[in-house]
């Protein structure tokens, strides 16, 4: 494990991390490693869909790829409403 560190974050942002974390039955920084392990990068994102294609047969073009990025905008925009 690396050696810890400090972020600069708001009392509001700190306290749901507590019951989060509080609630998981783990600390907020073991939290944090979770998230920050489970989340892709945007070249890791792009990585895994070149490989999904290829492996459906599919030539990853810019209208693949465009219409992929449609998709995920679209659900996005779709949890935010329903978390509102």
């Amino acid at each position: 494990m690396s050696k810890p560190t400090s972020i600069k974050t708001s009392e509001e942002v700190r306290d749901r991390l507590r019951i989060l974390a509080d609630e998981r039955g783990t600390t907020i920084t073991e939290l944090l490693e979770e998230l920050a392990a489970r989340e892709l990068t945007a070249a890791e994102r792009e990585q895994r869909a070149v490989e999904a294609a290829r492996e459906l047969g599919i030539e990853y073009t810019e209208q693949i790829q465009q219409a992929g990025q449609d998709a995920w905008a679209k659900i996005r925009a779709y949890q935010g409403g329903a978390a509102a």
